[in-house]
């Protein structure tokens, strides 16, 4: 089918800005829009939001290089990054090293960055966000 895409919207749980601040300082991360629920034509219903969550990020679109993303702060502040990973190409092993650290302040490490048949560089973490990454080289087989 042509004209389909699918592009990864992560909900933050009342902490987007702080997320998109992280991304863009570790990984680059560019902001192309933000709108905030009391910036909205169109208000919320009455009691969707979470009392507090009037100034919070409705949605936003992002890119890290040339991939688009989307994200919002949602409607309270639960947060679960269940059942999949965001996996980040880089070019080098330094380049590896770089992101994996920075996206891993606060975070905690799933997978140290090794060698991997696939990869001459390859981990995984879990951000102070609570999103997965799977950061990696890649290899011959790309």
């Amino acid at each position: 089918m042509t004209g389909i895409s699918i592009t990864p919207y992560l909900f933050f749980g009342g902490r987007c800005e702080e997320a998109l601040a992280f991304y863009g300082k570790a990984i680059g991360a560019e902001i192309d829009m933000l709108m905030r629920y009391d910036e909205s034509p169109q208000p919320a219903p009455p009691g969707r939001l979470q009392a507090g969550f009037e100034k919070k990020v409705m949605h936003a679109s992002f890119r890290v290089g040339d991939v688009p993303l989307m994200a919002s702060d949602g409607c309270d502040d639960r947060t679960n990054f269940g059942g999949f990973q965001l996996a980040l190409s880089v070019p080098s092993e330094g380049a590896a090293r770089e992101a994996f650290g920075a996206l891993g302040e606060g975070g905690s490490v799933v997978m140290p960055l090794s060698e991997t048949f696939w990869s001459p560089c390859f981990g995984m973490l879990t951000d102070r966000f609570g999103v997965t990454w799977m950061v990696s080289v890649p290899g011959a087989a790309g």
